[in-house]
């Protein structure tokens, strides 16, 4: 390597390096954190599970905790009283979405409601969304179709009771949520001629994935991790077959075929046909890339979530059998024990409730809330928050802090929701596994109800017990991170029948 060239090298290297930490100039009194290293600031300190280690480094930096991760100023929220002054008080400011690779090869260029920037155009897709295809009534219309998935789960379930044999409850939980989300979504049960599920898992990981070019934009170019590759591959495998079922939807509809009920991409082409009209709640024309982009959205958030809350659930029940009992005398008491759980018996369910807040709290879904962005200079607690900083709100330490949630914070007692207003929408920012504000989760109520009405069947159906003699104090208990937080290996027990029908 010539001399000219190995000082060009170490030029770029030192502007890259001054580029980095320019931000940390002009005498802002930035929030506490560690010391990073040249170029890649603090990236190497996150480890395998980046919310356990953000969480001791809270303990030390305190709850607003400064790092910068390659390029990118990063302010990691870790208390509730923080979380309070980013996603309320200052809402507006931190509403905004970093632009990342992701967003840009596998979400359609950030086209639908999760990752799209803040704007005029997040407003209209939000509306969409919340209107045509997440109201109450909408999901209520799918009722009887997520009454005959549960019901093929449970027969299932029942079989293997019968021969005594070890169920993998993690992915049975996978299978059904898989199953009602396409007839939601497509109108139609799984098609063996699409891996859509791998597909989706690829994307899920992709998205969960700290990328190097997200974070040392020069190095864009290089692609050193591989990741714009796959990035690559995995949304043309997607858009390959979403072309194809929408395709096939169009034809159902020039040909008048009839469903039981409209499903998402059945009321987008219906929107798209008659964009030309003037609707009375929306100012937005739908085109196709819309309709991928949301139906991507709609399955990532999704599958992986509401899975991963049932299983996780269900792994605390069966390691406190205390908390089970209780949660089936309830079941006994409200429902009988000559039926399975009706929607209609939901509400009545409280401790459920506080069965799955409780899940909610130690085990959340995502660990980290989707990344924010600030949009202009702020000062908060009289630390400057650079314009374009990343805001990463650890809910997984905000749900076990013990300043928070008493010295049992670690342990699994649903009776600390019993008597409070802490709810699912965020209002207690102890405890927001949805989201708060204005970039809050618009499928609540679609996820709780997958939620609920399949951890009760498996409750009031079944009893459990680990297999080979497991204790319960034995289950492992770790976990898998990435956009969302699955166990890192799959709920196997062994059910026996509760129903006397």
């Amino acid at each position: 390597m010539s001399p000219v060239t190995i000082a060009f090298i170490f030029l770029l290297l030192g502007a890259l390096w001054y580029w980095c930490t320019s931000h940390r100039k002009n005498g802002h009194n930035l929030p506490p954190g560690p010391r990073g290293l040249p170029i890649i600031g603090n990236l190497h300190i996150l480890g395998t599970f980046p919310h356990r280690t953000l969480e001791k480094l809270s303990q030390k930096y305190g709850p607003i905790m400064y790092l910068r991760l390659g390029c990118v100023p990063t302010i990691v929220v870790s208390s509730p009283q923080a979380a309070e002054l980013f996603l309320k008080t200052h809402d507006t400011i931190f509403a905004n979405r970093p632009k990342v690779q992701y967003s840009q090869y596998v979400a359609y260029g950030a086209k639908a409601v999760g990752f799209t920037a803040y704007g005029t155009y997040w407003r209209n897709v939000r509306k969409l969304c919340t209107l045509e295809l997440l109201s109450t009534s909408k999901i209520d219309s799918f009722v009887g179709m997520r009454m005959e998935e549960v019901e093929l789960l449970v027969k299932s379930i029942g079989e293997a009771a019968v021969n005594r044999q070890v169920v993998d409850l993690s992915g049975k939980m996978v299978n059904v949520i898989e199953d009602i989300t396409y007839r939601m979504i497509f109108g139609r049960n799984k098609d063996e001629r699409f891996d859509l599920k791998g597909v989706i898992q690829d994307a899920m990981h992709l998205a969960g994935v700290f990328n190097l070019s997200d974070y040392i934009p020069l190095l864009r170019g290089f692609d050193l991790q591989g990741l714009t590759r796959r990035m690559k591959a995995t949304s043309k495998a997607f858009d390959k077959i979403l072309e194809t079922i929408i395709s096939e939807r169009e034809q159902d509809a020039s040909n008048n075929h009839q469903r039981k009920y409209q499903d998402f991409v059945e009321t987008m082409l219906s929107l798209m046909k008659n964009s030309s009209k003037t609707h009375d709640e929306l100012s937005f024309t739908i085109d196709r890339t819309n309709i991928k982009a949301i139906v991507f959205d709609m399955i990532a958030a999704t599958l992986d979530t509401s899975s991963s809350a049932i299983e996780w659930t269900l792994s605390e029940l069966i390691r406190h059998p205390r908390v089970m009992k209780k949660l089936q005398q309830e079941l006994e008491s409200v429902v009988g024990v000559h039926k399975m759980v009706e929607e209609t018996d939901l509400p009545k369910l409280e401790y459920l409730d506080v069965v799955i807040k409780e899940g909610l709290r130690l085990h959340p879904v995502g660990p980290l809330l989707i990344p924010h962005e600030s949009m202009e200079d702020i000062v908060i607690n009289g630390y400057h928050i650079p314009k374009k900083s990343r805001v990463l709100v650890n809910i997984w330490t905000i749900g076990r802090d013990p300043r928070a949630w008493s010295e049992t914070a670690n342990e699994f007692i649903p009776e600390r929701f019993i008597g409070s207003n802490i709810d699912f929408r965020g209002h207690d920012l102890r405890f927001m596994p949805f989201g708060v504000g204005r970039r809050g989760c618009p499928g609540m109520y679609l996820g709780l109800i997958n939620v609920r009405l399949v951890l009760a069947q498996l409750v009031h159906c079944f009893d459990w017990e680990l297999p080979n003699g497991m204790l319960v104090n034995e289950l492992d208990m770790t976990e898998k991170f990435g956009l969302t937080m699955p166990r890192a290996k799959p709920l196997l027990a062994i059910p026996t029948c509760r129903l006397h029908t």
